[in-house]
């Protein structure tokens, strides 16, 4: 079923297949562009945070965020 977002290398273009969580983190998630289907980008990870790439934004997220998002 995939692996969590922490896993993919940087430059990579993973599908992201489910978003889990609780219903507000998946709402939170989804409100930046995170939703099944979505192509993401890992652009840089710094200290256990990533910047990554989703619809042709740049996003910030942290590890704990990354690990909800499966690709």
């Amino acid at each position: 079923m995939g692996m969590p977002l922490t896993m993919a290398k940087a430059g990579e273009i993973n599908t992201i297949k489910k978003v889990g969580g609780k219903e507000e983190t998946r709402r939170f998630l989804e409100n930046l562009g995170f939703v099944a289907g979505s192509q993401v980008a890992i652009v840089s990870k710094i200290s256990g945070s990533m910047i990554v790439d989703v619809k042709g934004s740049r996003v910030a997220v942290n590890k704990e965020m990354a690990n909800k998002i499966m690709v």
